[in-house]
């Protein structure tokens, strides 16, 4: 399977991969106590981030997001990891805050449109600490 284009964030994770069809703000449109998006114009509003492997092409938001991120992170409700095709520096903060803070991380890795295809398509995946991609 592929290897992130670049890996933002190192880290292993593991989950359900959600392919998000539009890019979310974690400030605002994402609730941290629940993990689920709550912007009700987001086409997966209610739905649960928790745990799965989040894929989106950008973020999009507020410098706020990245508080939100880290404490989502910290509370357990953030998801296991971003996959990204377009770096977005206020997400990659949260998780920095979060592993330095609450010693917890979230990957961020960065994936050329191809890649981001390919693994879109899977059902699970695994990422490994240096930014492999693996079906689950």
């Amino acid at each position: 399977m592929p290897k992130a284009t670049r890996t933002l964030i190192a880290g292993e994770a593991h989950g359900e991969i959600l392919e998000l069809d539009e890019p979310l703000s974690f400030w605002g449109g994402f609730e941290s106590e629940t993990g689920t998006i709550i912007d009700q114009a987001h086409p997966q509003v209610g739905q649960s981030l928790v745990g799965k492997i989040v894929m989106m092409t950008v973020g999009r938001g507020s410098s706020s997001a990245s508080s939100v991120l880290a404490e989502a992170i910290r509370d357990g409700t953030a998801p296991a990891a971003l996959i990204l095709q377009e770096s977005d520096e206020i997400i990659v903060l949260g998780a920095i805050v979060a592993d330095e803070i609450y010693q917890t991380v979230m990957p961020i890795l960065l994936v050329d449109d191809v890649t981001y295809r390919d693994v879109a398509s899977l059902t699970a995946a695994q990422i490994t600490a240096d930014g492999q991609i693996d079906p689950r």
